[in-house]
């Protein structure tokens, strides 16, 4: 038997992941970010100084991805590339005060895409827990 997309689930989050960049876009146009700088921005707001490498393993971004990434951000004045002092082969990316001060201009942005989603905050965290699972499971090859 087969299947067309609206029935299966590779359909089913491609175009869910379609919607929610959607729906981020506006808010992350506002700020002058796009999607994947402003996972690179939080993830630097919780951590700040943190080495390319520990931040494509949080954002599942490879550094061939990244590093063109965060260059567009230095470039925008928001991060500072520099080399670990204790291993020079490692980048360190700081938050500049520009970085900084975009924290609280981007702090509305959860509670707006939750409200965009209509659902509660509790399903709403199954559900992500639920798919990074799956995701989990099919990294792991089954």
């Amino acid at each position: 038997m087969t299947m067309t997309p609206p029935e299966m689930i590779c359909f089913a989050l491609y175009s869910a992941t379609h919607a929610m960049q959607q729906a981020y876009k506006p808010l992350l146009d506002d700020i002058g970010l796009t999607y994947p700088q402003y996972l690179v921005m939080l993830t630097l707001w919780g951590s700040d100084g943190m080495t390319v490498g520990e931040i494509g393993r949080q954002v599942h971004l490879e550094s061939n991805t990244l590093t063109p990434l965060l260059k567009r951000l230095e470039a925008q004045g928001l991060v500072a590339r520099r080399r670990d002092t204790g291993d020079e082969r490692q980048v360190r990316i700081d938050l500049t005060e520009a970085g900084r001060d975009l924290c609280p201009r981007a702090a509305h942005i959860p509670a707006c895409i939750l409200e965009k989603t209509g659902m509660e905050l509790a399903a709403l965290t199954r559900l992500r827990d639920e798919v990074m699972a799956l995701r989990d499971r099919l990294r792991a090859g089954g």
